[in-house]
């Protein structure tokens, strides 16, 4: 019991992680303030501009757990419906010292697993029948620690308002587009459509530069909720064995199937687009190589414990 409390404990904080969320969040917030007062000063209501992006970050933060469910095509289950999967959802969680977080199911061959919520109170985690069926126990046990130490690293709420603030940009600019369309005469649509377009060109910079900075803590949260997964079970191998098979099984998966989970990429434990098929730099995860090569040097650094 001892050494389960130390390996917690050491488990409990990742000060790189940490670092990395404060500075995304300041960056994004910088970007968009800077974004915000140049659409002020091409004449765009200020006051719309705040009010709109109010609203969106407001239905995103509170109403996130059920867009993701509700886009990954999940459904809620109890301690009755999946007893086996419940139990372990509770263990994991009072070794994390967590509230038991929400559990859903979604029907799908693809094997794979993610969570989400505003906060450790507000938290679901979701897991495939294609992964119930695809791994042991005690792998599904680690599969759902490492989905539990996001949770408790707040990461899963920082992903989702973030990627939310990308979509701003994206829906200003067609609000943008159709005042355009509807300018007074030719010279006010020409002047209209002057102004469109450098709102447009603005618009992807800050599309671009914040999805970088989005995809740069996408990857480092993997590797944070790895170590917690492995802290937390005392078993790094049994991650490991785990995402060699989701990984394994994935690539035999009919592509239709993949496309199909594909919305909810960047938040599951293994991407439905393998790293392998897009550059790094825009990979949602790190790949599966360096990801089990720190697992292996975290197993070694356990054994001398």
């Amino acid at each position: 019991m001892a050494y389960s409390m130390r390996r917690v404990a050491r488990w409990s904080r990742d000060i790189g992680l940490t670092i990395r969320m404060f500075v995304v969040m300041g960056l994004l917030t910088l970007i968009y303030l800077a974004f915000f007062a140049f659409l002020a000063s091409r004449g765009v209501s200020t006051i719309s501009l705040l009010v709109l992006a109010a609203i969106m970050v407001g239905i995103q933060y509170f109403f996130s757990d059920k867009l993701a469910l509700l886009a990954a095509g999940a459904r809620v289950v109890d301690r009755q419906q999946a007893p086996e999967l419940y139990a372990m959802v509770e263990r994991l969680a009072a070794q994390a010292d967590l509230p038991v977080p929400k559990v859903a199911v979604i029907d799908t061959p693809v094997p794979n697993a993610f969570a989400t919520g505003r906060s450790p109170k507000a938290a679901v985690v979701a897991v495939t029948t294609g992964l119930l069926r695809t791994l042991e126990p005690e792998e599904v046990e680690a599969v759902l620690a490492h989905e539990m130490t996001h949770i408790r690293n707040r990461d899963v709420m920082v992903m989702t308002i973030a990627s939310f603030f990308a979509l701003v940009a994206q829906l200003i600019t067609r609000w943008a587009f159709w005042g355009s369309l509807w300018g007074g005469d030719n010279r006010g649509r020409r002047d209209s459509g002057n102004v469109f377009l450098l709102i447009y060109l603005v618009s992807m910079i800050v599309y671009f530069v914040s999805t970088l900075l989005m995809l740069a803590l996408s990857r480092y949260r993997e590797f944070a909720a790895d170590r917690g997964a492995a802290l937390i079970t005392g078993a790094p191998s049994r991650l490991i064995s785990a995402l060699l098979k989701i990984s394994g099984v994935m690539q035999r998966v009919p592509q239709q199937d993949l496309r199909e989970v594909a919305a909810m990429n960047a938040f599951f434990i293994v991407p439905a687009i393998r790293g392998e098929d897009i550059a790094e730099l825009f990979a949602t995860h790190p790949s599966l190589e360096k990801r089990i090569a720190r697992l292996q040097a975290l197993a070694r650094e356990l054994e001398g414990v």
